[in-house]
């Protein structure tokens, strides 16, 4: 049997075990998916003993996407571009990192990304920010980012990191309703509208949005943020956070077994999962 995991902290609510679990049992594949909760001060031991054991792979998330991406012996792109990790493939001499989030938020919002000229403005600065900084500069360079986000030196960081790639700028917290207004994509990215907490926004002013738009929130509990709703009255393209996630497993289990991903039946593993939460009382 095959073994793989996902190795978080915390990590109990991951809908990851259900999508790969059921993509497995789809493909015929004898092999397993376990979440595997890890201190921070355990990740390496971590990672060697599952390699040890003989895993092929492992999704790594918060908060060890850093501790991943120093402990592997070898990166590809997407992970150089972002200095993150989140899934790793064992191999006979080692461990590759991988960043599957950089593919996975394209494959979410392709669909639905306006034409250039492009005006994109992301809400937060925020670790998850980096994987679509580097997805945009991979597929829209020249695009015009502007993030929204409270500290100025966030942004500054990140513009040291894709500055040569992307045309950033910050935007005062306080500027952003104008920003989102003027926007062709609006990326939600801070944790404002997760459950509980499922009422806040960071945006407060529904007439910023407007049909063309493409807004995305990245906040997947509960699956139609306060956000979302906003957007979609005002006949916005929506999409949901657990697209992103979706995409980045399919691209996961993809480069692990080098064989096309059962992407519906995730989906169906994923929505299904969120939609039960929803119903329940």
């Amino acid at each position: 049997m095959k073994l793989f995991g996902v190795l978080g902290n915390p990590v109990a609510h991951s809908l990851s075990p259900a999508m790969m679990n059921a993509a497995f049992a789809a493909d015929g594949i004898d092999a397993i998916y376990v979440p595997f909760r890890v201190e921070s001060e355990d990740l390496d031991d971590a990672l060697r003993g599952l390699k040890a054991l003989g895993a092929v792979g492992v999704n790594v998330t918060i908060p060890h996407k850093l501790g991943a991406f120093a402990w592997v012996s070898e990166r590809t792109r997407e992970a150089e571009l972002v200095q993150a990790v989140n899934v790793v493939r064992f191999t006979g001499s080692g461990a590759i990192g991988h960043n599957t989030d950089v593919s996975g938020w394209w494959r979410s919002v392709e669909h639905a990304m306006p034409a250039e000229p492009l005006r994109v403005v992301i809400l937060g600065a925020g670790g998850s920010v980096q994987a679509i900084l580097a997805s945009l500069s991979i597929h829209r360079p020249s695009a015009d980012v502007g993030i929204a986000a409270r500290r100025a030196e966030a942004v500054l960081q990140l513009d040291k990191q894709f500055g040569n790639r992307l045309h950033l700028r910050h935007v005062p917290w306080a500027d952003r309703h104008q920003a989102v207004g003027d926007a062709h994509a609006v990326i939600q990215c801070t944790p404002l509208g997760m459950w509980p907490n499922a009422d806040a926004s960071p945006i407060d002013d529904p007439e910023v949005f407007r049909p063309g738009q493409l807004v995305q929130d990245i906040v997947y509990r509960p699956l139609e943020t306060a956000f979302l709703k906003m957007a979609k009255a005002a006949g916005a393209t929506v999409v949901d956070g657990a697209s992103m996630l979706l995409w980045q497993g399919v691209d996961a289990y993809e480069w692990w077994l080098s064989r096309k991903a059962p992407a519906q039946v995730m989906a169906d593993a994923v929505y299904g999962t969120l939609n039960k939460e929803r119903a329940a009382p």
